[in-house]
């Protein structure tokens, strides 16, 4: 059963009014919460097959953080794809079926709002309270995991079991 981590990057800095929105760094905080966060992937063995990866330079730092932190071996495939940059969940999901291939854990590391729109085009409707509160807000940092029924290529909308949440408020 394929699995599904979605990631959103970590809060980036708005030090320089005219920098483009792609080339915006982490902020400290947001430099702290992607480490915290790796180890999250760690300890809930989130070891991706496959990292697909908005190319904003916000979220490879988040995602180069993380995985320093989990300390994933083998490392994942990482793909920069310049579709995921602010994608909707459409574009997503066309994304995934083209890219997942044979990988058993795929990450997205994305933004908002189509990190959280894919997460609830995708849930099948039985996700508990806890988890539900990822539909209202999906904050920087935070990571969810859906488990799909078939590949990548098949993959529906409404079919994936919702099986975590975490966001780095959770973990301090």
């Amino acid at each position: 059963m394929p699995r599904l981590v979605l990631f959103r990057h970590a809060k980036s800095a708005w030090d320089d009014p005219d920098l483009p929105d792609i080339d915006r760094p982490l902020a400290r905080r947001g430099r702290l919460a992607a480490t915290l966060m790796g180890g999250y992937l760690a300890e809930e063995g989130l070891a991706p097959d496959l990292v697909l990866l908005s190319p904003a330079l916000r979220t490879r730092e988040t995602w180069a953080r993380a995985a320093a932190a989990a300390g994933f071996e083998p490392p994942a495939r990482v793909k920069i794809v310049s579709d995921l940059y602010m994608a909707d969940p459409q574009t997503a999901r066309a994304i995934l079926a083209e890219e997942g291939g044979e990988a058993a854990t795929v990450l997205v590391l994305g933004h908002e709002p189509g990190t959280g729109a894919l997460l609830r085009r995708l849930h099948d409707g039985r996700a508990e309270p806890p988890l539900t509160r990822a539909f209202e807000k999906f904050p920087t940092a935070a990571v969810a995991a859906l488990d799909l029924p078939g590949p990548w290529s098949q993959t529906a909308w409404g079919e994936a079991a919702f099986a975590l949440f975490a966001a780095p408020k959770d973990l301090v």
